[in-house]
């Protein structure tokens, strides 16, 4: 089993940046492929970023693809999330996720195993 433990989340302005941490701990961190979500009041948690075990193959919602980053320090356990040119709608309880199946990217929420606790992103308008 794996815990996630998300960081970085805050109050910034609509264009401004912020970059998220989600630190893993239990087993073999390279074992998992990871991903992004986030959830909005009144909304269905949504897929941002996944990224596959190794760190090569990474997939991107629409709304975020050219803003986003998704990347993985294995040597550290860490997954980040940059997230650039934020906007209102970008705000949310940002949670991180293992799947401990696939070794490449998975990009549906209901395939992940284990989740953080989350950390809020609200970007002001």
């Amino acid at each position: 089993q794996v815990q996630l433990v998300e960081s970085g989340g805050g109050l910034v302005q609509a264009g401004g940046s912020l970059r998220l941490s989600c630190a893993a701990s239990g087993r073999t961190f390279s074992s998992y492929a990871m991903g992004w979500f986030r959830q909005a009041p009144g909304t269905e948690r949504e897929s941002v970023a996944a990224i596959s075990r190794n760190g090569v193959n990474t997939k991107y919602s629409d709304s975020v693809k050219g803003r986003f980053t998704i990347s993985r320090d294995n040597a550290k356990n860490t997954v980040y999330l940059q997230m650039n040119s934020l906007k209102a709608g970008d705000s949310g309880v940002y949670y991180c996720a293992a799947d401990r199946v696939s070794s490449d990217y998975v990009f549906k929420v209901g395939e992940y195993d284990y989740w953080g606790q989350g950390t809020q992103v609200t970007a002001s308008s």
